[in-house]
């Protein structure tokens, strides 16, 4: 509410609106490993919390959550290779990957994450309609002039006699401004894209020793040319307040002209070739460590750095866009078709792992016994937005490889087999801040191991870690992630941030459920008092909701956070002060007493329930109501409205909790 310029009535804030239907998609982790935290605390969390609170808001059957396990590509296969080799592991490389799915799916399953399918990339019936998907997308690429064969130089290892693909090669990214050490044959552990050449110091995994290089031919997507439709895109990105300016920033990095940064010690001898140079704009920045040159071509900037690196120049390429490699030899891959005359490839697993939620949608609609074209009216449909839920480092591909992809598929009038006809519709992004572990960057292939998601679970509930991440404000900064029992530097004296969290729930709505229970249990026989909230309890419900609604749509989850914290401590001050003492109040005003406080505890379920979804759906079977209660349809009803009068609850036994701490933060009574 507020007041208009003149001072005069209250107006009420417009409501945030939403979109007929939905999909939801979490990036998805690969097949190589278990789940570890950052991939449920830092995404997977706040992408089934989104889809659960907009099956709430319009209807469960509007809205498709989907993931899956990517199951393709060079760091499975190696992974594989290596557990193998280690004899960690006996079996191929299939059933590899199908055991870490099976994991990861059960894992999922204990955070209470709720996709509607959790598919896999390389496994059964999914396995299938990807590869149809995947032949259909890049066979439409193709025929509408979307494509590009480009010969490159790829990593040979001489000593085992094979190329070398993805991770099994690893060197210094070569991307001015990064500072990654993690550089793979033609992408960093950061996500910035570069050709193979320009990896600084490669090693073959295999063997240790440097690697040489020979041509490959790949297909290409033309990414470069949808340089001024990215831009046009970001300037409408930076108006709307659902997009985090963490994603257009990043995107608008890299529209820029491509350049190359030279070390000031080469300054010298880059003015003896600069003739032999294409044409360039020399930038002079003299308090930099280095200078830059600028192109106006891509081609251009790579010949510049092939003649600069010959002439023993050292140099870093800048942010810019570059052909987007479709397909590459691994032979663990989705098979790419086959376009011209080249001899068979697969496809590079980041393109296709882009696409996958497509047929995820697809496979999952057919379970449904849905037509085959329904998917469009999710992914297609102007009434309909598909939300991507992902971690800062994936910008690139979810907010500049994809969305371009996405125009390319409309690029033309033509009618084609693409699974793109019917125009689809722009991503919206959704993207964290990295989620740190002890004040440090966790990677599994970094130094800094991070907790696997299944550990946590022997020290904390899934609700009380549900609740701290989604409070943590990743959407704003990164964030650590400080769990004492695995923090060697946490002080005895000290309390628990993870815990802290979700005392709110365990301790304060906890207290309010089993205080309004046991006193009906006692003086109403059960019998849920029929009395309208007073219209005090009414206007604070509402507000409340609209506050959630309003930082919902636009992703402020721990804003949301706030606004339950704020709600149920002041309805547990209430009940401490009017329900103190029941047995010296008339039937009549306890009765008036616990219908406004079961008013707060039906506000607060159906705000927590995408957020807490265990503790709510035992609240929901105690109340002895059907799922209706979710629905945001009749959000502002009490109680009574669901269950008529002379509704009789559930009976609560003794000390029963809704939400509780884990079994190890209670202390031993022997």
């Amino acid at each position: 509410m507020g007041k208009n310029k003149e001072g005069g009535k209250p107006f009420e804030i417009p409501r945030p609106v939403f979109p007929k239907r939905a999909v939801i998609t979490g990036g998805m982790p690969y097949g190589n490993k278990e789940l570890h935290f950052g991939h449920v605390g830092g995404m997977l969390v706040f992408a089934d919390t989104y889809a659960r609170f907009l099956r709430d808001r319009i209807g469960e059957e509007n809205v498709i959550f989907v993931s899956g396990t990517d199951c393709y590509g060079s760091p499975i296969a190696e992974g594989w290779r290596k557990k193998v080799e280690s004899g960690e592991f006996e079996g191929t490389l299939e059933q590899f990957v199908e055991y870490n799915h099976n994991k990861q799916k059960k894992t999922l399953e204990s955070y209470g994450i709720s996709p509607n399918l959790f598919g896999a990339s390389g496994l059964g019936r999914t396995k299938e309609v990807h590869a149809k998907v995947t032949d259909l997308f890049i066979s439409s690429l193709y025929k509408k002039g979307q494509l590009e064969r480009i010969t490159t130089m790829q990593f040979f290892d001489d000593k085992a006699g094979v190329f070398l693909n993805g991770r099994q090669v690893i060197g210094k990214c070569p991307v001015e401004g990064c500072t990654s050490e993690k550089g793979y044959a033609d992408e960093c552990d950061l996500g910035h894209q570069y050709m193979p050449e320009s990896l600084i110091d490669p090693i073959s995994t295999l063997t240790g020793e440097k690697p040489s290089m020979k041509p490959v031919t790949n297909w290409y997507f033309k990414l470069p040319e949808y340089e001024n439709k990215m831009k046009d895109w970001v300037e409408e990105l930076k108006k709307r307040k659902d997009i985090r300016p963490v994603v257009w920033k990043t995107i608008d990095e890299f529209l820029k002209a491509p350049v190359i940064y030279i070390k000031r010690e080469f300054e010298e001898k880059y003015f003896s070739i600069k003739d032999d140079l294409p044409p360039h704009k020399y930038i002079e920045e003299p308090k930099k460590p280095s200078f830059t040159i600028e192109f106006e071509k891509l081609a251009d900037s790579d010949e510049a750095h092939r003649i600069l690196t010959k002439n023993g120049i050292r140099c870093r390429t800048g942010k810019t866009l570059v052909p987007f490699r479709l397909t590459g030899n691994i032979e663990w891959g989705v098979p790419a078709p086959v376009l011209e005359d080249e001899q068979p490839l697969t496809v590079w697993v980041w393109p296709e792992s882009l696409w996958a939620p497509i047929s995820f949608t697809q496979a999952y609609l057919e379970q449904q016994g849905k037509d085959e074209n329904e998917w469009k009216n999710y992914w297609c449909s102007k009434e309909a937005a598909v939300y991507q839920f992902i971690g800062q480092d994936n910008i690139y591909f979810y907010g500049i490889a994809e969305p371009a992809m996405w125009m390319a598929q409309q690029n033309s009038d033509e009618k084609t087999a693409s699974p793109a006809d019917g125009e689809l519709q722009l991503p919206i992004i959704v993207a964290n801040h990295h989620i740190l572990f002890l004040d440090k960057k966790a990677s599994s292939s970094g130094s800094v191991k991070p907790p696997m998601a299944d550990e946590l679970l022997d020290y904390y509930t899934p609700e009380q870690l549900r609740m701290h991440w989604l409070g943590l404000g990743l959407g704003q900064r990164s964030v650590s992630f400080m769990p004492k029992p695995l923090n060697p530097e946490a002080k005895a004296d000290e309390g628990d941030p993870v815990v802290k969290d979700g005392l709110l729930l365990s301790n304060v709505y906890n207290r309010m459920i089993r205080t309004a229970f046991y006193t009906t249990q006692k003086r109403f026989d059960g019998i849920l008092p029929d009395n309208a909230p007073d219209e005090q309890f009414l206007a604070d419900g509402k507000k409340a909701v609209l506050d959630f609604e309003r930082h919902m749509s636009r992703f402020a989850f721990h804003q949301c956070t706030y606004v339950l914290d704020s709600y149920i401590r002041n309805g547990s001050k209430y009940m401490a002060k009017a329900i103190k003492n029941p047995d010296e109040l008339s039937d009549d005003e306890l009765s008036q007493a616990l219908a406004n406080l079961f008013y707060i505890i039906r506000i607060a379920g159906i705000l927590l329930h995408p957020l807490a979804p265990f503790g709510t759906e035992k609240l929901r079977e105690y109340l002895e109501v059907d799922k209706s209660i979710w629905s945001w349809d009749n959000i502002f009803e009490p109680l009574a409205f669901f269950t008529g009068s002379g509704h009789k609850l559930k009976f609560l036994p003794p000390r029963t909790d809704f939400f509780t701490r884990h079994e190890s933060q209670f202390e031993d009574k022997e």
